[in-house]
């Protein structure tokens, strides 16, 4: 008898002969977990496991079998892009020749340090295996500074592309591969057509978004290819790959607006070749940072790129005289060869020289590679000997290339030459021919202004339910009146609130909590055109207009004031404008035009990362065109701790404000009105001080730029400028 397929005896499998005789191979659809767990346990080479499409909660996926290279072990969607993984969930890879697809892991969090694992257990790999169109959408741990990882790489010959990536902003590498066992070295992976989507500015280490190896391991080859890849906007820290291997291979990839480097930090005989990056002005973007042995960086184009330092567009780095592992490497051997580098700012030569690293790059060529600014511009920096680098055949326009002797051509017109800069026929790979196509990808634009106004008149719950049913982007604007907060508002979403710049009194804002509004994970808050009154707050220490959430949070803020009036923040002691909690971080806190008068607090305090580690609370502080006025407390304190030296800030701004009777105050700490502890860049400038303590600027690492001038100080001790020492 035959069995039609309707009445075959197996309802949840699908058989299917395959080609050229083989044993017949199942699909099978499951429909829950443990229906999945019992698959699993019988997979033979050729089976597909689908998962039915919908919500999978707190999975655990174990994933593993043994298929063949023409019949691979497949996990798969029911649809692509409608199978989500969410909750505590992740996916365990073990065994040979399996292939995964069509996931997407979003509302959630790894249990464990990795979202996806190429191994089960230390020592069971997954080997010529394959993970493609799956995408890892802000599945971050929810504690800021808890690092883990959302893809290793074990084992050998494995494969991850067309995957989406985007919004990791905890402590930890984006995605890495692992060489801490033999069965995991010189590993032939590759990773290709992949969209790195947006990574924030973590304010400290650990967020690189690529890193092949360790120090440890960092004289063993990986041989892994990382080709075709799009990293849009990967900010976490000064290194968005970090090469810590042998032989491995970077080619064709894109680097858009992208802050840090492609930096070889260890490991020997890499080649970086056929790579674009596309600054366009973003501050910090940069390009590739060579160190070590025998490396090879030609054909790539660089564009419109402003870091500077160990994040420039170009950068050869001194080394460490007989230098352990995990230190720096003296550069070697090396070969630059046809790049094309336009508008590029920085070109550090010799860079990081110091006592310690005080091995100068040697045997290294430097060629057939133009430079060019559209303006004239001392963009290459030489900071100790670089004759150890021979320049030849070099073509550059608007460079000053005084410092380093023959070897460059100076014309007019430098991308005329086809003798020298890369491939004139190089091609530029597109955002949407990354990743998967079923997913979008993050838009661009400003946080503020991109949704509804809503007016609203002056009552006691007139603001709170604004704030309540607005949504990301809105405006509330306030006409003229009294509006008195009895709740604090939470902001869970970029929301303006503004009074009319064209009415005669303004919209004043009162509170009765402790304090006015709590920005929470996701929210971002601009106040125009206002002014607020903490009369009303309540009659104890610690209150504040603003404050972070109490809780760690993943996504930065911002706060803009402009415009504001900001009076009486006194009923009690240690009240402060702005309040933040730590595990918190500000990509920009801006006041411009504002007044703020009778605080017995601070006016900005950001100094909650106190155990020096390189961590901070705020990428840019600005202020400008403001006045401050009987201020017990300092207008900002900002901090910045440990030695570190893989983050870009924080930067701060003063101009043309006044400060009047500032920090005086017996519970400001620093003495200061101005205190800066590790900040970067400073830039104090057209300021008036009166009767106020003076600015205090502690320099820690790297190469901070202090810049105080123009400035007047009456009654007011001159600025204190010193190297930090801790004892």
């Amino acid at each position: 008898m035959t069995l039609s397929p309707a009445k075959w005896p197996w309802p949840a499998l699908v058989l299917a002969f395959l080609a050229g005789g083989h044993s017949l191979a199942a699909e099978i659809e499951v429909e829950s977990q443990q229906a999945y767990r019992d698959a699993v346990q019988s997979l033979q080479p050729g089976d597909t496991i689908v998962l039915a499409n919908g919500e999978w909660r707190d999975f655990e996926i174990l994933f593993a079998g043994n298929g063949t290279a023409d019949r691979p072990i497949t996990l798969t969607a029911e649809t692509k892009g409608k199978v989500i993984i969410t909750g505590q969930s992740n996916l365990r890879i073990a065994g040979e020749h399996l292939v995964v697809s069509g996931l997407v892991f979003k509302d959630g969090f790894s249990p464990t340090n990795t979202v996806i694992a190429f191994r089960r257990t230390k020592g069971e790999h997954a080997s010529n295996s394959r993970v493609t169109e799956v995408v890892v959408d802000h599945f971050s741990n929810p504690e800021r500074h808890e690092t883990d990882f959302w893809v290793i790489m074990y084992g050998k010959n494995n494969r991850f592309d067309h995957n989406h990536l985007v919004g990791k902003s905890n402590s930890g590498v984006t995605m890495a591969v692992r060489l801490d066992s033999e069965e995991s070295q010189n590993n032939h992976h590759r990773i290709d057509h992949n969209y790195f989507g947006p990574r924030p500015v973590l304010g400290s280490n650990g967020g690189e978004t690529l890193r092949i190896g360790t120090s440890k391991y960092s004289l063993t080859d990986s041989f892994t290819v990382v080709e075709n890849n799009y990293f849009d906007r990967c900010n976490g820290e000064v290194e968005i790959i970090s090469s810590k291997s042998g032989n491995n291979t970077f080619r064709g990839n894109v680097f858009f607006e992208s802050r840090g480097t492609l930096t070889l930090r260890h490991g020997n005989d890499n080649l970086v070749e056929n790579n674009v990056f596309l600054g366009n002005g973003v501050d910090h973007t940069g390009g590739i940072r060579l160190i070590n042995k025998r490396q090879t960086i030609r054909n790539n184009y660089l564009s419109g790129l402003t870091g500077h330092r160990f994040g420039g567009g170009l950068v050869i780095m001194n080394g460490v005289p007989n230098s352990p592992i995990n230190r720096y490497h003296q550069v070697e051997d090396s070969v630059v060869e046809n790049n094309t580098l336009v508008n590029v700012e920085h070109i550090e030569l010799a860079a990081g020289s110091d006592e310690e690293r005080s091995a100068v790059p040697i045997t290294t060529t430097f060629r057939n590679n133009i430079i060019m600014n559209d303006e004239p511009k001392d963009s290459i920096a030489v900071h100790d000997d670089v004759s150890g680098i021979a320049f030849e055949g070099n073509i550059v326009s608007n460079v000053d290339t005084s410092e380093l002797g023959d070897g460059f051509e100076h014309v007019d017109s430098p991308l005329d030459r086809t003798d020298a800069g890369a491939p004139r026929k190089l091609q530029v790979l597109e955002r949407d021919a990354v990743g998967v196509s079923w997913y979008e990808k993050p838009g661009y634009g400003s946080r503020f202004d991109t949704g509804k106004t809503t007016v609203i008149q002056p009552g006691s719950e007139s603001l709170a339910e604004a704030v309540a049913a607005s949504s990301p982007g809105d405006v509330i604007e306030l006409l003229p009146g009294n509006y008195v907060a009895a709740r604090i508002l939470a902001v869970s979403h970029p929301l303006t609130i503004r009074g009319r710049a064209t009415d005669s009194e303004p919209a004043t804002l009162g509170f009765e909590r402790s304090a006015l509004f709590e920005i929470l994970d996701g929210g971002s808050l601009r106040l125009q055109n206002l002014a607020v009154d903490g009369s009303s707050a309540p009659d104890a220490y610690g209150n504040a207009v603003v404050r972070t959430s109490r809780y760690s949070m993943l996504i930065n803020y911002r706060l803009e004031v402009d415009s504001v009036e900001v009076r009486n923040l006194n009923t009690n002691h240690s009240f402060n404008f702005l309040k933040i909690a730590g595990s918190t971080f500000a990509d920009d806190i801006s006041i411009r035009a504002s007044s703020f008068e009778d605080i017995s607090g601070h006016v900005i305090s950001l100094a909650r990362e106190i155990d020096d580690l390189g961590i901070y609370n705020a990428e840019y502080i600005n202020i400008a065109d403001s006045t401050f006025r009987n201020i017990q407390g300092s207008l900002a304190t900002v901090y910045r701790g440990g030695t570190d030296e893989s983050t870009f800030g924080p930067h701060f701004l003063l101009a043309n404000s006044t400060l009047d009777n500032v920090g005086h105050g017996k519970r400001n700490k620093s003495g200061a009105s101005v205190f800066l502890h590790g900040v970067q860049v400073a830039n104090i400038r057209d300021n008036r001080f009166n009767a106020s303590r003076p600015i205090e600027v502690e320099t820690t690492v790297g190469e901070p730029s202090t810049t105080i001038e123009d400035n007047q100080f009456i009654d007011t001790p001159e600025p204190l400028i010193a190297a930090f020492v801790r004892r």
